[in-house]
């Protein structure tokens, strides 16, 4: 798995601003964007890849908030930064949707995209 596309970040620590990043991603660079071991959540044409083993994180407050209001309840509570991608069947990811990127902005009051 080696591709480039535009994901959706958002950052545990408040002080750190929700963004758009251009990535070349294979799942090394996944795990350095999740700080750890990665798992993802899935949602309607989206995954939200998080740290496996949150624990040790901080708790990502505005991930989860973005989760629930997308349609997708957790079982747990979200922690590190959250990296949403959009995907397609059988599973290739692309560019984070319009739709979530669009819920990012009304949610947090911030403009995201270009």
């Amino acid at each position: 798995m080696n591709f480039s596309c535009n994901a959706l970040v958002v950052p545990a620590r408040l002080a750190h601003p929700v963004h758009l990043k251009p990535l070349d991603l294979d799942a090394t660079a996944l795990q350095r964007v999740a700080a750890g071991d990665i798992g993802y959540i899935a949602g309607r044409g989206w995954r939200a890849y998080l740290n496996n083993d949150g624990s040790r994180s901080f708790p990502n407050l505005r991930a989860e908030v973005l989760i629930r209001e997308a349609g997708v309840e957790p079982d747990d509570t979200i922690h590190g930064t959250a990296l949403f991608l959009g995907y397609v069947d059988p599973g290739e990811e692309t560019d984070a949707p319009h739709h979530l990127i669009s819920l990012a902005e009304q949610l947090f009051d911030m403009p995201l995209a270009a």
